[in-house]
């Protein structure tokens, strides 16, 4: 109890002694460094600090700095029509979005168009970004499977980062380790927005053949009738002669528990619901994706065995009507 009325008196003494500073000093001297997640809780510290952490230069200042791809002019024009402006784009953005209700079958997409904002880095540097705006609402979209492709291997993007150890192995876990992956989605009409990435690979493999290396990141999400979904996103790269990082390819796509694609009608309708009321957290994206692989993996193995079965059961009503029909024609070469 003691400790308890102790801590109340520091945090009391640390929050007079900040609103004793002049409003400037404040603003310019200590909010700056602060990242998002902090900005956001000494917002709540006192009135003062409240003001001046929600404004609009210093989101917009966060946001610029996280994610390269949201300089683009188009996203610069739809960010400060937010409810918050960038303050409201941080906290839609950040960090991955969770959500665990099932979505309403019912329900119809009002999605017609799709920004996708995507930021690759390697140590902590930005490798790659890109800005891409897709058309949701016709019927080819709508009724075909979900498809966002940023890059593809016609088209690499040799980026700054270079190698110089030697060995598949090596490149293969720094870039397991070292590589992040930002796929921010917004919804200009509706001003939301929500990151389906991982952040980090949930699984890394090599090619034995080609030496790319193919980096994958998923988040695991609701989907229809009680169903989870995953939300699939690749990044394929390889390394050059001198050691250059290239990115080949950049796509997602959301798949069900029977490595079916979804439609984009089924997969925006997922969306929305999971931009309005799912949760922004991080943590455990590769438990929840391994868990949805082996669910996969033993829904479509009793699958394969049921299918054995019946074809078991179809070869033995074959030859039991096989003797039949012999039995008959033994009966008439009796007679």
């Amino acid at each position: 109890m003691a400790s308890d009325s102790s801590s109340t008196a520091t945090a009391t003494v640390n929050t007079t002694a900040i609103n004793a500073l002049p409003c400037d000093v404040i603003s310019t001297h200590i909010l700056t460094k602060l990242d998002g997640q902090t900005l956001a809780s000494t917002a709540c510290a006192s009135p003062l600090l409240h003001t001046l952490c929600t404004e609009e230069k210093l989101w917009r200042d966060i946001c610029n700095s996280t994610w390269t791809s949201i300089s683009d002019p188009r996203v610069r024009e739809i960010i400060p029509t937010f409810p918050a402006g960038y303050r409201s784009f941080f906290s839609d953005s950040f960090p991955t979005l969770h959500h665990g209700s099932q979505t309403n079958h019912n329900r119809r997409s009002t999605i017609t168009e799709l920004i996708s904002a995507v930021d690759i880095k390697y140590q902590n540097t930005n490798v790659f970004s890109k800005l891409e705006v897709t058309n949701t609402g016709t019927h080819s979209f709508l009724c075909s499977p979900f498809w966002v492709e940023l890059l593809d291997s016609k088209s690499p993007v040799t980026t700054p980062a270079k190698f110089y150890g030697p060995g598949d192995d090596t490149i293969l876990s720094e870039l397991e380790n070292h590589t992040t992956l930002s796929w921010i989605v917004i919804d200009p009409t509706r001003k939301r927005a929500a990151n389906l990435s991982s952040i980090r690979p949930v699984l890394a493999d090599r090619s034995g053949v080609s030496g790319e290396v193919k980096l994958i990141y998923a988040t695991v999400m609701a989907g229809d009738w009680s169903e989870h979904v995953e939300w699939k996103m690749e990044v394929t790269c390889g390394v050059k002669g001198g050691g250059e990082l290239i990115v080949k390819e950049v796509n997602m796509e959301v798949v069900d528990l029977d490595g079916r694609i979804l439609s984009g009608e089924d997969s925006l309708v997922i969306l929305e619901e999971g931009m309005e009321s799912g949760e922004r957290k991080l943590g455990e994206e590769r438990e929840r994706y391994m868990e949805f692989v082996e669910i996969g993996r033993e829904r479509r193995g009793r699958v394969v065995r049921r299918q054995k079965e019946m074809d078991f059961e179809d070869k033995i009503w074959v030859g039991f009507f096989v003797i039949l029909f012999l039995l008959f024609l033994w009966s008439l070469w009796g007679e």
